[in-house]
């Protein structure tokens, strides 16, 4: 027997060592925040050295040093100062006074930040010899920022006069008025100016919102940071505030339209469901085409079918504080061999210095469909069934009236809630921040839902100056109630028999849902069995389909400062993931004619998963000469990956009392296994260069060894070069006042991508086989089942890009626009052998395929005042291309009956007869495709008389034009409001349930239109006559044009101000997916039936739709 891959000690070692790093983590933080003060950050210890360097490169470094954020306003610290700097072991603020006193230049120490602002600008009272006049009214409060933080040191002056404070250290200001009304004017370095009238008020709270372009802005790149003026390649940010502006279940969905070049398309609308994301296209054929997940550094991927839960959403969304989008290969290439198809990284919210606080957030809201099908009503459905078996079944047809609403009984409305806690705070020596949350997301339809609680433990502690070490833990345990919607078989029953919303659809309005007892009433005991190949839509609703799981990702690392400007790294990163998928599908649904020993199904599926990370990276930092910059990373990983499960089916069961929790009583049972290891080796190194702060070059290098690559190619090497070049730095540009930043940038590299190989592709392989025939018994047996392949390799992706960045009018504009190239050679395909090899296909490096495009980013302030007014916007091209299948061999092959790949076209498109009507009476009906009076018609592209597959062409491209999303954002005083659209254009469906709901061939209910079907009396041109068991020509009669634009959401907020006790409580509303512009037919546009295929997409076979959403929800900080 083999080993279970986790026992129950390894658990136990593993609770235990979480138990343990929690409970250290409290004991420490509790010991070390008791009676600290943030100005303790500026007793940390610091040696640097440098000449007549650029004043900016040095406070960057100091940042960098102590993990201090220094920030400052651009006219504080000017592009062109310069300073000297020599300092051995000196605590940070003798560093910082003989560094800025010369200067004329302040600083100011709150939480875990220090503002600099120039000395003569601190406002003071003016003075007069003049009688101080009556003072009428005296008004106090606090400045805070966004997330209850006090500000202190921030200007209050009465507009338009020099009369003014400033706010103490915790914050708060007093200051007497001579008259009212008059606006006061709130400024802070690095804020947003606030004006606000005073009339009679005593009190007044402000909350000033960060001015992030007026900031040195600082970027999470891969394995470290760099300020944003010194990235080369193509990286997009989203912060938290836009990604939980929409109630989401995973992050990816909080991506959606807010990053040019990332197409997002929500295949399920189901709680929790499937997702896909292709950055600049998608990359593979038979491989995996979703992007690298890096959360605070442990690696993650996306996966699963039409009715999976997708693996993101065990992370909870409001735990993140940004996101990161490496789109080219100079920004990914450092992640080698799984790079190819981009990185999103992502960075949870960290404890900062400063007083604890503790936020609650919580929503609630009620969905519900945003449209239901069209269909006939019982007294129709009767007439079109005499039509069809020409009999008269249903006497008196006009007499049944509506029946039932099949929809109406399967749709509801369904609640939505989230809840989070969050702790955080510290000194500068310990910063911690934990979380609590639950989300529960109950489906629009029945008995289908999503729930998920989440923990999360951020501890960062500086030991001493040179060590600092920390630990992130982030726990989950999801459960997803599922259920069957969408069916991959085009115009056949099974989208009846197979799928709930299928089910809905063609069930006929004359039968009833349940019997007298209120049980569910099979179709087979209605009617004299009339329609016992129909399904009772509440089946599916009825069948357990309940999927767990238990998430652990947990990250040590420890910082060593080795030496000034060297620093070396080391974290040990494990996720740790349990499922445990239960199935039933009762007796208590089947007609009692129709039991017989199979009766009642059941399957348990266990799996444990167990993915190990180690990474040491040294990094060397260095500025010399006052112009030169240059910084190393060298990297050594190594990760493994175990994977094992255990199925068990059963049938033929009693009764339904113990659904699938004894499956031993069933009289049929299959037993099944899989357990798989994988390792991958990885060295990386890295060359920042600058000069100037006006010219960037970087070079990056990567090598990865990889356990499930052919012996012949078990490392792959993944370079990468890029360059940057400001011009706003240059002197003809120095006078320019409008223009705040101007950067030109380029990059090359090659990238690689893996996902598509499984752990023993190179290798021959033998599985387990039944059919053998031994002493007149079948028996099961092991047989090969795989041809080796040695030359099996990574798919390889050659990138270039060309950016330019553009920020105009002191950054109240901003543009960055980039072009690419991608080319994706060795394509994993499937090459069919002979039959004569003893094996039907060899998976192999065959193909070729290119990405190319353009992507265009903006955002603007409008207004800036007591009215704020900002506005984002993002548009995306991309042309993509098959350029080679298996080495010229084949220039065309149909993936299903509808869809192909060919050579010099993109990726998915419809190939199908063209529809040109109803064959009318007089016409001739052409021989070949079954065509009939009354029935569709389909053109002879060659004219030779016959219907044959000559006279199919490409009908339809499922891949848009362009996809574009743009928001806006307005705030006055305390309220707040913001718009959300994304869109897509030009992108074609194949509305697949047309095929089946719009062909009267009896015993199923259809669509309402079909009440102008064909008749010698009513000659339609559209919809077809009745007949028994009757098909429909694949054509392009279902390709609809998929465009759309989509009011992702509206939120309408309000801060309630002079509140004791607590900094913040905002209150909000928000609507969801609240109306969709499309020509679009079906239930939604942005879905597909095939998920996350790379080559049958744009298919719509009734899916689970998206829900609308109206929620409710309040912001509070104490």
């Amino acid at each position: 027997m083999k080993k279970k891959l986790f026992n129950a000690h390894t658990w136990s070692q593993i609770m235990k060592i979480s138990s343990i790093q929690i409970l250290m983590a409290l004991v420490l933080t509790s010991a070390t925040w008791a009676n600290t003060s943030a100005q303790e950050m500026l007793k940390v210890r610091v040696n640097i050295s440098h000449k007549e360097s650029s004043l900016r490169t040095i406070l960057s470094e100091l940042s960098q040093m102590t993990g201090v954020r220094i920030t400052y306003n651009s006219k504080v610290v000017t592009r062109t100062a310069k300073a000297s700097i020599q300092a051995t072991n000196k605590p940070l603020s003798a560093v910082l006074e003989q560094l800025l006193t010369p200067k004329s230049i302040t600083y100011l120490v709150f939480d875990d930040q220090i503002v600099l602002r120039n000395m003569e600008k601190a406002p003071s009272p003016p003075k007069t010899e003049q009688p101080i006049p009556q003072v009428k009214q005296i008004i106090s409060g606090s400045v805070t920022d966004e997330s209850g933080t006090a500000l202190p040191g921030v200007s209050i002056l009465v507009k338009g006069t020099q009369q003014g404070t400033t706010s103490d250290v915790d914050g708060k200001y007093e200051l007497s008025l001579d008259k009212t009304p008059v606006t006061l004017v709130f400024s802070f370095v690095g804020y947003l100016k606030e004006e606000l009238v005073i009339n009679n008020q005593t009190q007044q709270n402000v909350i000033l919102r960060p001015d992030t372009k007026a900031l040195d802005e600082i970027i999470v790149v891969g394995y470290g940071t760099q300020r944003k003026i010194e990235t080369t390649g193509s990286i997009a940010s989203v912060k938290a505030e836009d990604l939980n502006q929409l109630p989401v279940t995973n992050v990816a969905q909080g991506l959606q339209a807010r990053v040019s070049g990332v197409q997002i398309n929500q295949n399920s609308g189901a709680p929790g469901g499937n997702i896909s994301v292709r950055i600049r296209g998608t990359n593979s054929i038979n491989g995996n085409s979703e992007p690298l997940y890096i959360i605070d550094g442990i690696q993650i991927s996306n996966s699963g079918g039409i009715n999976d839960v997708s693996p993101l959403s065990s992370i909870n969304p409001n735990d993140i504080e940004s996101v990161e989008v490496l789109k080219d290969a100079s920004a990914s290439a450092i992640y080698g061999s799984r790079a190819a198809n981009g990185v999103v990284l992502i960075t949870t919210k960290r404890g900062k210095a400063g007083a604890t606080k503790v936020s609650f957030e919580s929503y609630y809201g009620v969905q519900e469909v945003s449209k239901k099908m069209d269909v006939l009503n019982a007294s129709q459905f009767a007439q079109l069934e005499n039509e069809v078996f020409k009999n008269n079944y249903y006497t008196d047809p006009a007499s049944l009236g509506e029946g039932v609403n099949w929809q109406d009984l399967i749709f509801r409305k369904a609640a939505i809630q989230n809840h989070q806690l969050t702790i955080s705070g510290g000194s500068p020596k310990t910063q911690m921040s934990l979380s609590l949350n639950y989300f529960n997301q109950d489906g629009i339809i029945i008995n289908s839902g999503f729930k998920r609680f989440s923990y999360r433990l951020n501890l960062d502690h500086q030991v001493n100056d040179k060590l600092k070490v920390g630990t992130s833990l982030m726990g989950s345990f999801s459960d997803n109630n599922g259920i069957n919607a969408g069916s991959t078989n085009i115009g056949d029953a099974s989208v009846v028999t197979s799928s709930v919303l299928g089910a809905a659809i063609g069930a006929p309005p004359t039968l009833q849902p349940y019997r007298e007892d209120g049980s569910i009433f099979p179709f087979a005991e209605q009617g004299n069995g009339q329609y016992r190949e129909v399904i009772n839509p509440l089946n599916y609703t009825s069948i357990l389909q309940n999927r767990n799981s238990k998430r652990a990702l947990i990250n040590v690392y420890g910082d060593y400062a080795i030496a000034p400007g060297l620093n070396y790294r080391a974290s040990f990163n494990a996720d740790v993931t349990t499922g445990l998928n239960d199935s039933y599908s009762p007796i208590s649904i089947i007609a009692v004619n129709d039991r017989n020993d199979n009766s009642g199904s059941a399957s348990k599926y266990n799996s444990n998963s167990l993915n190990l990370l180690h990474e040491s990276i040294l990094t060397y930092a260095k500025t010399f000469a006052g112009q030169h910059s240059l910084k190393f990373t060298g990297l050594y990983a190594f990760q493994s990956q175990k994977f094992n499960s255990n199925t068990l089916n059963a049938s033929g069961f009693p009764n339904d009392a113990t659904q699938n929790e004894a499956m031993e009583l069933a009289l049929n049972r299959t037993v099944s296994s899989y357990r798989s290891l994988e390792r991958l080796d990885s060295y990386m190194g890295r060359v920042n260069y600058g000069f100037k702060e006006r010219y960037f070059l970087d070079l990056t290098a990567r090598m990865d060894g990889s356990s499930k690559f052919g012996a012949n190619h078990k490392y792959g090497f993944f370079p990468a070069i890029s360059a940057a070049w400001r011009i706003i730095e240059e002197p003809f540009l120095q006078d320019v006042s409008w223009l705040t930043d101007l950067k030109l940038r380029a990059s090359y590299g090659i990238t690689g991508n893996a996902g598509g190989i499984s752990p023993y592709n190179s290798l021959a392989t033998v599985s387990s086989g039944g059919g053998y025939n031994f002493n007149n018994a079948y028996q099961t047996a092991i047989r090969p089942s795989g041809i080796a392949n040695p030359d099996l390799r990574w798919e390889k992706s050659a990138q270039s890009n060309f950016g330019l960045d553009i920020s105009l009018l002191k950054n109240r504009v901003s543009v960055i626009i980039d072009l690419y190239h991608k080319r994706t050679n060795d394509l994993l395909y499937i090459k069919t052998l002979p039959l004569s090899s003893g094996y039907a296909s060899i998976t192999g490096n065959y193909g070729s395929l290119e990405n190319k495009g353009f992507e265009f980013a903006t955002n603007a302030v409008l207004i800036d005042g007591p009215l704020k007014w900002t506005v984002n916007g993002n548009f995306t091209v991309n042309r993509n291309k098959v350029l080679d299948l298996d080495g010229g061999t084949t220039d065309e092959r149909f993936i299903t009956n509808y869809t192909i790949l060919k050579v010099g076209q993109p990726l998915g498109m419809f190939k199908t007869y063209v529809f040109d009507g109803i064959n009318q009476t007089g016409e001739a009906i052409l021989p070949g495709y079954d065509g009939r009076l009354g029935g569709h018609k389909v053109k002879d592209l060659n004219d030779d008389g016959v219907i044959n597959s000559s006279d199919q062409t490409i009908t339809g491209n499922p891949n848009p034009k362009f996809i574009y999303g743009f928001s806006t954002n307005l705030a006055y005083k305390n309220f707040d409001f913001a718009a959300f659209f994304a869109g897509s254009y030009g992108n074609d469906i194949l509305n697949a349930s047309r095929l089946s709901f719009e062909n009267p061939l009896g015993q199923r209910n259809l669509y309402a239109g079909v009440v102008d079907r064909w008749t010698p009396d009513n000659p339609s041109n559209q919809y077809v006559s009745p007949l028994v068991a009757g098909r429909l020509p694949i054509s392009n009669y279902p390709v609809e044009d998929g465009s759309y634009l989509r009011c992702k959401n509206l939120m309408l907020g309000y801060t309630i101000p002079n509140l004791k006790s607590i900094s913040r409580l905002r209150v909000y509303v928000s609507a969801n997916n609240l109306f969709t512009f499309t020509k679009y037919t079906g239930f939604d546009p942005g879905v597909n039936t095939h998920a996350g295929s790379n080559t049958t997409i744009g298919i719509d076979n009734l899916v689970y739709p998206q829900a609308k959403s109206i929620l409710g929800g309040l912001q509070l900080t104490f």
